[in-house]
């Protein structure tokens, strides 16, 4: 199938290279919120994990993921400021209308099973505080809706990051445990391998999860929609970096708090409301209520983002009308698919005796598969000069990028293997 080649906007202005501080506050926003919105509830619950079993042993895999996130993140955010599209138009026209479309319903199916665990994240962290989940749920997905709804781009960027805020509660909670800094600072420097199946299951999840596929279409998304240019690159660079490092430290602090109480104890859990609830009797009620909170934000932060960036990714490869800004009679198709994600969602969360765990797992093999896939989209998108001009991914960049597509691939591969074996 012959490739399209895109037209990119003029690139005679040189990007500054002086960084003004206002400037920097301006461009906060996407990358924030695209790798804030990555640790959402099944995160929480695989970093809850990893500490509740092994302690302080995993905390080394955090700068890993913080540097896979900033090559993916980076490179999204620049073809977005350069070419003035998001990622599903680029497919289309760069790959053609029969991959894009095959991608699309990959990343519709996911997307949909993923908000569902996301709304099932925020039942589960509300029931800690006693709110039933025929109560919560619906709630949950009617705030979502009118936010979604809003119809501004720039008052719900403002909101998600609000709403962002709340994660801080899992670096007060990691204080408040008292742990043995030395040591957590030594195990995040010096990598500490085990040979065991859950050991290595858990690496692997923990790695798996920093790049999601709809990550890749936020990251490029949000920037078109801040109307960003190639001007504004290195702002948005720094925008990334931050958004993965302060990601990153959110992830940290939850190895930190469950490794530090939950391990010594031997109290191993499953997921983020049990190592919520084990919290309690070991480092106080507060402990309890900080982590749970954190659950309930991480979870409604992922499903504010979900519903609408998998509607404007399918949209946007088949052309249709699409946005925040646009009316139900502009854009019948981004509103509607992105009403009828949250409905279903609901609906399957509050029926009785659902088997979640299921659907969460179909979820986690699509995007197993999709992300490399998408990965390759993206490299050979941006390794382009045609499509990027001089902003075209560098030797190094794309070595960077290899590596993050190849070790991606490896960890999807041991997860199936370890699956298929039971663990």
């Amino acid at each position: 199938m012959g490739r399209k080649r895109s037209n990119r906007r003029t690139q005679e202005r040189e990007p500054r290279t002086k960084l003004d501080p206002r400037l920097v506050l301006a461009a906060m926003g996407p990358g924030l919120v695209t790798a804030l919105a990555g640790a959402d509830a099944g995160g929480v619950a695989t970093y809850s994990t990893a500490g509740s079993l092994f302690g302080f042993a995993q905390l080394w895999t955090i700068p890993v993921m913080c540097f896979l996130l900033i090559v993916a993140q980076e490179t999204a955010a620049r073809m977005g400021c350069v070419t003035g599209k998001g990622f599903a138009s680029l497919i289309r026209e760069q790959y053609g209308v029969r991959l894009s479309a095959l991608a699309m319903l990959a990343l519709l199916i996911s997307n949909t099973t993923v908000t569902l665990s996301e709304l099932a994240g925020i039942a589960s962290a509300l029931g800690l505080f006693g709110v039933p989940t025929y109560v919560s749920v619906p709630i949950a997905a009617l705030i979502v809706w009118l936010i979604a709804m809003s119809g501004s781009y720039e008052r719900i960027e403002k909101v998600l990051l609000a709403i962002a805020c709340v994660f801080v509660t899992y670096i007060i909670a990691g204080i408040m445990v008292k742990p043995d800094w030395g040591s957590a600072l030594y195990h995040t420097l010096v990598p500490h391998l085990q040979s065991g199946t859950r050991y290595i299951s858990l690496l692997v999840a923990s790695v798996g999860t920093v790049i999601a596929p709809w990550m890749l279409f936020l990251g490029t998304s949000n920037v078109v929609e801040k109307n960003a240019h190639e001007d504004s690159l290195p702002y948005q660079r720094v925008d990334v970096i931050t958004g993965a490092v302060v990601a990153s430290i959110i992830s940290w602090f939850i190895i930190l708090t469950t490794g530090a109480v939950l391990y010594p104890a031997g109290i191993a859990v499953e997921s983020a409301e049990d190592a919520a609830a084990a919290l309690a009797p070991l480092a106080g009620k507060y402990a309890e209520i900080l982590f749970g909170a954190g659950l309930t934000g991480a979870s409604f932060l992922a499903a504010c983002v979900l519903p609408g960036i998998t509607s404007s990714a399918i949209c946007e490869a088949f052309g249709w009308e699409r946005g925040a800004d646009r009316t139900w009679q502009e854009a019948p198709a981004y509103r509607g698919i992105l009403t009828a994600i949250l409905v279903i969602s609901t609906i399957v969360v509050v029926t009785p005796n659902v088997n979640l765990f299921g659907i969460m797992m179909a979820a986690q093999v699509i995007n197993g598969v999709l992300l490399p896939v998408l990965l390759v989209f993206m490299v050979g998108i941006a390794s382009d000069r045609h499509v990027m001009g001089k902003y075209a991914n560098s030797r190094l960049w794309n070595i960077f990028t290899w590596f993050t597509i190849i070790s991606v691939t490896v960890l999807t591969i041991v997860m199936f293997v370890l699956q298929a074996m039971g663990y």
